[in-house]
């Protein structure tokens, strides 16, 4: 009997330390499962309670975060001179249908796109052919050179030049809404004050945004309409520093003017342009587009207020023309990166491409592929362009590919 009460007795003692185990097991697998619900892994959980994220790990954290935001972005931006259509120009590019400037643009089209940003400046109005196509001193082009810009990757256009006003209001009105078809942005001459007050402030996907500005000295004596200032930007300082000013404050990234100044046929910046270019970057742009000579003129980086630099092409030449001559016929793809570190966005890696259009064919080409029979003394020439333009800037590289 005693045998009998023990073994009963030793049986339930069995069972109930058995209970207990099964008791921790299922609450430990219980506590796990839930954990891995919330996404928290084991080695949060002490004892089955969940840790908490001391300071020292909230720092850590935040510096991971501070190293991530100060990580710089890069976006690449070019631009090209004088889109300056000739009678010769526009008859070649003449089709049974109209006109096709699209093959003009076939060797530096690669280049273009290349950019994440393009620029031109269109010197010739586009009017269309409706308008009635016509040459130097007033000219008219037609809308077909819009769309071959547009194939070729331009993005924005400056119509600041002393043509502006060749086909009168009129002109200006048919060619700005030509650009909007074409979604290509223009700065510098508008519709009205509306579309004069609306910045040109481009959005690139790398999450950098860049301001176009574009001045004219003149419009070659033909009168800005009496209350219509907003048809054409004529250079004035006091706008010019107010509207980077704007720019700055509306978010842009980097601030480029263009500038329609300085002597035509003339290989050297005159001292009206350097003037200009030391108050632009004392202002706040980032770079400075010349235009205007119809040649080129040197590449510099001028120093603004404190570290601020400023690159500056005093002419960028033309990049198709009718006109005849070896430096007239020479323009060129200026390309650089606008650098975004934190809050600091700088010009970095200038580089520039020469190029080369033979008279008679109007296709631009980087001038170190041009053969001996449309260039001559092709590698002479090519050297001496590279010597002037790096005058001011001895590191400028040369595009060679």
């Amino acid at each position: 009997m005693k045998v009998l009460k023990y073994s009963l007795m030793m049986t339930l003692i069995l069972i109930f330390l058995l209970s207990i185990s099964m008791y921790f097991l299922i609450e430990k697998d219980t506590t796990k499962s839930a954990n891995a619900s919330n996404g928290i892994s084991d080695k949060d959980v002490i004892d089955g309670v969940v840790r908490e994220v001391g300071a020292e790990e909230v720092s850590e954290r935040k510096d991971r975060v501070v190293l991530q935001d100060s990580e710089s972005k890069k976006v690449t931006i070019s631009a090209v001179g004088d889109v300056l259509i000739h009678d010769v120009v526009y008859n070649a590019a003449r089709t049974p249908d109209g006109y096709n400037f699209k093959p003009m643009f076939s060797k530096v089209k690669p280049y273009l796109q290349a950019a994440d940003l393009t620029f031109a400046n269109q010197e010739t109005m586009i009017g269309g052919a409706n308008l009635g196509v016509s040459s130097y001193p007033r000219f008219n082009s037609p809308f077909e050179v819009g769309d071959a810009l547009k194939g070729a990757g331009v993005d924005i256009v400056s119509i600041a030049n002393n043509h502006t006003l060749d086909a009168g209001e009129e002109g200006i009105m048919r060619a700005t809404a030509h650009w909007r078809k074409l979604g290509i942005e223009y700065v510098g001459a508008y519709r009205d004050n509306k579309d004069r007050k609306k910045l040109r402030i481009m959005q690139t996907k790398e999450g950098i945004s860049v301001a176009f500005l574009a001045y004219t000295y003149g419009t070659n004596g033909l009168p800005v309409p009496k209350g219509k200032s907003y048809l054409v930007n004529l250079i004035d300082k006091e706008r010019i520093a107010s509207e980077i000013k704007r720019a700055r404050n509306a978010g842009a990234d980097a601030v480029v003017l263009s500038l329609h100044f300085g002597d035509e046929y003339i290989r050297e910046p005159n001292n009206v342009q350097r003037e200009l270019v030391q108050f632009a970057a004392k202002a706040g742009a980032d770079v400075v587009l010349g235009h205007h000579p119809h040649v080129l003129q040197p590449v510099e980086l001028v120093k603004g207020d404190a570290d601020h630099r400023t690159l500056v092409i005093y002419s960028l030449g033309n990049i198709i023309s009718g006109q005849l001559g070896v430096h007239k016929q020479t323009g060129g793809v200026l390309t650089w990166d606008f650098v975004k570190k934190g809050e600091r966005t700088t010009v970095e890696h200038p580089r520039f491409m020469p190029t080369w259009t033979p008279y008679g064919k109007w296709i631009p080409e980087p001038m170190y592929r041009a053969a001996e029979s449309k260039l001559a003394n092709q590698s002479i020439v090519y050297e001496e362009v590279k010597q002037h333009m790096r005058k001011y800037l001895p590191e400028l590289e040369f595009v060679e590919n």
